[in-house]
């Protein structure tokens, strides 16, 4: 079977063979290598060699974004119990997904989204996973990419206390942002497995812990109620409408994405398995639970602290709301430099399921090669690059997108794929598992109609306040 490039499809363990197998296997983890192993699905067509621990890293820096930056303006809005209980429904049905992904995975032997569509629904279903993927993680980088284009001017600016800028091209944000992406990030997405950026998620995360510490600090040592520092106000203003194009958001357009999409991390679960040493669904369920409770006992934490700082004055990007007070306090400025390496080191991280994705698509039946692989990655690069460098605006259709990428990826794939995969001999229709699974793929649908229902109340009644405000 080894030698063969062609298909082979009389085998229901099998998608496609392809000759030496494990040197493709980064892109494509879904092989079998043995037809005797029919009756107990082993993964072996890869071996991991990825720690529990890093793989708990991988897992955690793709699930925190730049969200845990907004989450106190969200509190600000439900309340605090209101927002406890929203964060642990959404965090205990992030959880349910992955089960449902892990098992779908299992039962097929297969680790990688895409496919497990094309075992679903044929080429459109892996289609329609490849390109969610690839919507929802070119939609995060670029809101990533933009932070960097937005905060790292502002931030070098209050390092060397530059009142008034005279257009050094060390305050300008396009450039840093491209030097940021090559000297950075695309060094980063060139590693051959993911396991080997345990360590720059490690690190990444760290980042975040000392902005929570750093906010839990704060908390005591900020004057109630606090005084404006009345400094260039219109950097101000233009930072944090750069954070936000259409002026001063809606709370609720605001609030029920962020935290809906709190814990997105799904396009990265299986390549992550894929890595992982000795692996089994219930270690992967541990890696995945693990990761998602560090996350929420991070995000509430921030969230309470910001907010109990400064209540109702608490802004969309939490951070502008010290800078408020004091523009040039050294901690705040080495919390805004901690966060911009977080999200900074997070980008490769989400590029590597985008061009798994991309390579599932257009070169399903290649192996593993050095050239393309820095092709796709280069590629994607210079196109956020761009994207955010020449297209700012874009954000707004990002949105768009996202509302209807991620429930796809969290609630509609994972339980229409685990409903179709699973044998009816195994689980009937009925069963509670797979109604279980129908009702939450409703959940998806319906949180799908309300994000881009807010979005789109928000840009119609926000565009006469864009306009004043652009």
């Amino acid at each position: 079977n080894r030698g063969t490039t062609t298909p082979v499809w009389h085998c229901p363990r099998l998608i496609f063979l392809t000759e030496n197998a494990e040197a493709n296997l980064p892109e494509s983890q879904e092989f079998l290598s043995g037809m005797e192993e029919k009756k107990t699905t082993h993964f072996t067509d890869f071996e991991g060699k990825t720690s529990f621990g890093m793989s708990v890293f991988n897992l955690g820096n793709a699930i925190m974004g730049s969200g845990i930056l907004g989450l106190a303006y969200a509190m600000a809005n439900t309340g605090v119990v209101l927002f406890l209980v929203l964060l642990t429904v959404v965090a205990v049905l992030s959880s349910y997904s992955i089960h449902l992904l892990l098992k779908s995975s299992g039962i097929v032997g297969i680790r990688a989204y895409e496919q497990l569509g094309y075992r679903a629904f044929g080429t459109p279903g892996k289609m329609a996973a490849g390109i969610a993927i690839t919507l929802q993680n070119i939609g995060a980088m670029s809101s990533y990419l933009y932070i960097v284009k937005y905060e790292f001017p502002l931030v070098i600016q209050a390092f060397l206390r530059v009142d008034n800028p005279a257009g050094e091209w060390y305050l300008n944000g396009n450039y840093l942002v491209i030097i940021v992406s090559i000297s950075v990030i695309l060094p980063l997405a060139l590693m051959k497995q993911l396991g080997y950026l345990g360590y720059t998620s490690g690190f990444s995360l760290s980042c975040m812990v000392f902005f929570l510490i750093s906010v839990i600090y704060k908390k005591f040592n900020t004057p109630c109620p606090f005084t404006d520092f009345a400094f260039n106000s219109t950097t101000i203003g233009l930072n944090v409408s750069a954070m936000d194009p259409g002026g001063e958001p809606d709370p609720t357009a605001y609030t029920i994405p962020i935290l809906a999409f709190a814990f997105v991390c799904h396009p990265e679960v299986l390549p992550i398995y894929t890595e992982l040493r000795n692996p089994n669904k219930k270690k992967m369920q541990h890696v995945a639970n693990i990761s998602i409770a560090v996350m929420y006992g991070m995000y509430f934490l921030a969230a309470l602290f910001g907010y109990l700082t400064f209540y109702g004055e608490v802004e969309a990007e939490l951070l502008h709301t010290y800078s408020r007070i004091d523009p040039y306090d050294t901690l705040i400025l080495c919390v805004r430099v901690a966060v911009l390496t977080a999200v900074t080191l997070t980008v490769p991280i989400v590029l590597f399921p985008v061009r798994r994705a991309i390579q599932q698509m257009m070169f399903p039946n290649k192996t593993f090669n050095w050239p393309r692989h820095i092709a796709i990655a280069a590629v994607l690069l210079t196109f956020i690059n761009l994207l955010v460098i020449f297209a700012p605006n874009i954000l707004g259709i990002f949105g768009i997108i996202g509302a209807t990428s991620a429930p796809c990826l969290i609630f509609i794939f994972p339980a229409v794929f685990y409903i179709r995969i699973v044998p009816k001999e195994e689980e009937p229709m009925r069963s509670f598992p797979k109604i279980l699974a129908a009702c939450f793929a409703g959940i998806g649908f319906l949180f799908m109609i309300m994000s881009l229902s807010f979005i789109i109340i928000d840009w119609t009644s926000g565009n006469s306040k864009a306009s004043s405000g652009h």
